[in-house]
């Protein structure tokens, strides 16, 4: 069945791109079965036709393969199709006064005309090719005119309409189905380019408070040394007067510059530390406060990061236990722990949570929350990976290097920058 189903899709996409040959094969079809027809002999009651009774005239084997032929160009012109084969129809009812095979022509014309214009057009057209098919059927026909001939020919005349007009509803469902979907496509990567714009905001106001906390005490210390150095006053005062002067230039231009990435009422930059490693005891105790048990284990705990990785640790630690409590269930536990190998620090979240969910998944609630954990990963030069663990639970692990990354890197085995 997969095969056979392989060979179809091969199939459709071959006519689509070799219409022309598609239609030419349906015109040589078209033109079998209307000579066939045409040496066909109408039994009364419900007797199969009695073939080879009657030899068709040259000039309605003509007609038939003018009829035929004007099919290969149906799709390019519908219109001019339908009119030639309606005349031709029309003009072998009244040559011949039989019931015409050629009408089989003009219903696949009238088809390809409901199926590619709109539906008022449709019925329109489809009701003119009705009236003056069945009225020439009517008038020439040797059968009186309410004969089930005539009425054959209103019938798939209107069948060719209908047929038609669904084939044209139905293309136009299966594409406003296609653009919907991808629009939301696009829409879903628009917000995700978003919300990387605004956690990399985020993540830039933080370094810059972390730099403003810093620049600060510079300036605070260079202004009192000023005061108490008694050595060489002059000297020393100059050169502090020069250091604090430049500690208050990068202050500003720093404040001005990230003041920009700011929005309206946003909060100034505040003089106290960022929060990191040193307060991780506060944070953890308002999540054992809300109910879930949580253990820390931290290494060297006196040797604290770089400020720009513990701000970032903190922030890791602080969105992976918000997962935990949103996603895990009751009952679930979590373990941290933080510890220093070499040049890199690790982060690690666990837990053993058996909620429904299957954990701060990316397509979740919390998938924005791993987005920016990702980013503040990524911007420090280090890995971010997440999944869920053997046997239950979520497991949230970051490398972070501790050293300066403006070094090249040493040796080819170096790692660098990298999404996780």
């Amino acid at each position: 069945m997969t095969t056979l189903g392989t060979g179809l899709v091969r199939a459709r996409r071959w006519l689509r791109g070799h219409s022309l040959a598609f239609d030419g094969a349906l015109a040589a079809v078209v033109l079998v079965c209307m000579l066939c027809a045409s040496f066909a002999e109408p039994s009364p009651g419900h007797s199969p036709p009695v073939l080879a009774a009657r030899d068709p005239e040259v000039s309605g084997v003509l007609l038939m393969v003018l009829a035929a032929a004007v099919l290969v160009l149906r799709r390019r012109r519908p219109m001019t199709v339908l009119a030639a084969t309606g005349a031709l129809s029309a003009t072998e009812f009244v040559l011949t006064g039989l019931p015409s095979p050629i009408v089989v022509s003009a219903v696949i014309a009238l088809f390809t005309v409901a199926a590619s214009t709109d539906r008022p057009t449709t019925w329109r057209v489809g009701l003119l090719t009705m009236g003056v098919l069945a009225l020439a059927a009517m008038v020439a026909g040797p059968t009186p005119w309410y004969s089930q001939e005539n009425l054959g020919v209103l019938a798939w005349t209107g069948l060719a309409c209908a047929a038609g007009d669904a084939v044209r509803s139905r293309r136009a469902f299966v594409d406003a189905i296609r653009e919907r979907a991808e629009r939301a496509e696009r829409t879903r990567e628009e917000e995700a380019g978003r919300r990387v714009a605004e956690e990399r905001l985020r993540i830039a106001r933080d370094l810059h408070d972390v730099v403003a906390h810093h620049i600060a005490l510079v300036n605070v210390q260079a202004g009192v040394a000023a005061h108490v150095m008694d050595r060489r006053p002059d000297q020393a005062k100059e050169a502090l007067g020069h250091v604090r002067e430049a500690s208050r230039s990068a202050l500003n231009e720093l404040r001005a510059t990230v003041g920009l990435l700011r929005q309206s009422g946003d909060p100034e930059a505040p003089t106290e530390p960022a929060p990191g490693l040193a307060v991780l005891d506060a944070l953890v105790d308002t999540f054992r406060n809300a109910g879930l048990p949580v253990e820390v284990a931290c290494t060297d705990p006196d040797s604290p990061l770089p400020a720009a990785a513990d701000l970032a640790a903190y922030r890791i630690i602080q969105e992976a236990l918000t997962n935990v409590r949103k996603h895990a269930g009751a009952g679930a536990k979590a373990e941290v722990s933080v510890v220093r190998v070499g040049r890199t620090a690790e982060v690690t979240v666990l837990d053993d949570g058996t909620g429904a969910g299957p954990g701060p998944a990316p397509d979740d609630g919390g998938g924005h929350g791993l987005l920016g954990m990702r980013e503040r990963v990524t911007a420090l030069g280090g890995t971010l990976t997440v999944g869920p663990r053997y046997g239950g639970g979520f497991r949230v692990h970051a490398i972070l290097p501790v050293t300066s990354r403006t070094r090249a890197p040493e040796g080819p085995g170096a790692v660098g920058a990298t999404g996780g």
